[in-house]
């Protein structure tokens, strides 16, 4: 979708979506995390989440979706709700689109999502504020890969999440070293899975809490609640080691 398709889509979605005051936070589900957020993610605010380098951009990525994908089942939002994802052609280059069968794997219908690409930094910028506007879409996720982004266009970003409560999630592929107004700060990474390939583990790591403290955890996708658990072991348990007699004969 071009920018001009995505405004007109907008408007269509504007005259449909109907918004009701609600709950100003989306608590994870999982005590510890919420505790340290002051009961869950703020709501109408900006959220920074990095990849901790580029191998771990896949992670960083379904960490933000399943952040989307919580969401969305806020009970304030009637009607029709989407989450718009938009990225920098340059990055679908090097890293691909995403993919229906992962987004199902998340629980997240594919067709929720609308995906924007763009040939300049300020086209991003523009396409997630004027999302953000819209009340029918409920999250932005916006990717950049490298550099550093305006103090005033972050802030921007900021005041239009507030205006309907949708979450603003910035995706960059590194780690960022700029001041932010962002509520919160991520540093994502993969980490190993103990049930096999489909059970997606992400150490997560809060570097920024303007409402509080600061931690890491190792987290776990539950396809069977469509949320975020808390992993039970942070590393693989390694199988015991089979000793062989030097005597016995392979």
């Amino acid at each position: 979708m071009m920018t001009a398709q995505l405004h007109r889509h907008l408007l269509k979605l504007h005259k449909t979506a109907r918004v009701e005051p609600g709950c100003a936070l989306l608590p994870f589900g999982i005590p510890e995390i919420d505790a340290a957020l002051g009961g869950g993610l703020m709501r109408g605010a900006l959220h920074e989440i990095a990849a901790a380098g580029e191998a771990h951009l896949a992670a960083a990525t379904g960490f933000a979706l399943g952040i989307a994908n919580l969401s969305s089942s806020r009970p304030d939002l009637c009607g029709a709700s989407s989450v718009l994802c938009v990225t920098e052609n340059m990055a679908l280059v090097e890293s691909g689109a995403l993919h229906g069968a992962g987004l199902d794997a998340l629980g997240f219908p594919p067709e929720r999502l609308l995906s924007v690409s763009v040939a300049h930094r300020r086209d991003l910028l523009w396409a997630m504020e004027e999302a953000l506007r819209c009340p029918a879409v409920h999250a932005v996720i916006g990717e950049i890969r490298t550099g550093e982004i305006d103090s005033i266009a972050v802030r921007r970003l900021s005041l239009a999440a507030t205006k309907n409560g949708a979450l603003a999630l910035l995706l960059r592929a590194v780690p960022s070293r700029d001041a932010s107004t962002a509520a919160t700060r991520w540093i994502v990474k993969a980490a190993p899975s103990l049930t096999g390939p489909r059970a997606s583990r992400f150490a997560a790591q809060l570097i920024r809490n303007r409402r509080g403290p600061i931690g890491s955890w190792i987290l776990e996708w539950s396809d069977g609640d469509e949320r975020f658990i808390l992993a039970t072991h942070a590393q693989p348990v390694a199988a015991p080691v089979f000793y062989r007699s030097h005597r016995q004969i392979a």
